[in-house]
């Protein structure tokens, strides 16, 4: 499977969900939530072939680890606008999120923003090819992801 054209087609789908409002792209609470773990599985995939490679576990391959990388710099930014007002544990008990998540929204969107960031350092670290940077930046996206998953994903 040739990645150039999924990645761009992955980043045309990013641009036209930050352009549309949120709640025009979801008819049901439901939906935001099948969306956001839906994407949220794309990237555990993604980021766990480079976690693999990163700590030894899967021999390391530069190129896919870029390519993995280029991925999670476009998914990583949306499943934030599936996180709308309604699709919460007190609408829709099978979500994982937490009620924090709207009540501490700025928190939320500090969070969000920090793993973007560190994605993006991720990003430029894979075209490198070098492991020893690779490592320090997923150190820093694993950070990231746990520190909200603790305190916005129920266990």
């Amino acid at each position: 499977m040739q990645r150039q054209p999924f990645v761009a087609a992955l980043a045309a789908a990013a641009a036209l969900a930050t352009t549309l409002p949120a709640a025009a792209q979801f008819r049901k609470p439901e939906d935001a939530v099948k969306y956001r773990q839906s994407v949220m599985a794309v990237q555990n995939f993604h980021l766990g072939r480079i976690f693999g490679m990163a700590g030894g576990r899967i021999p390391f391959d530069a190129k896919v680890v870029a390519e993995d990388a280029a991925v999670l710099d476009v998914t990583d930014k949306l499943p934030f606008v599936a996180f709308v007002d309604g699709s919460g544990p007190d609408k829709v008990p099978a979500t994982n999120a937490k009620a924090e998540i709207w009540k501490e929204r700025a928190k939320f969107d500090a969070a969000a923003a920090k793993m973007v960031e560190d994605v993006s350092k991720l990003n430029v670290a894979a075209k490198s090819g070098n492991i020893d940077q690779i490592k320090a930046a997923v150190g820093a996206v694993g950070q990231s992801c746990k520190a909200c998953h603790d305190a916005y994903q129920k266990q």
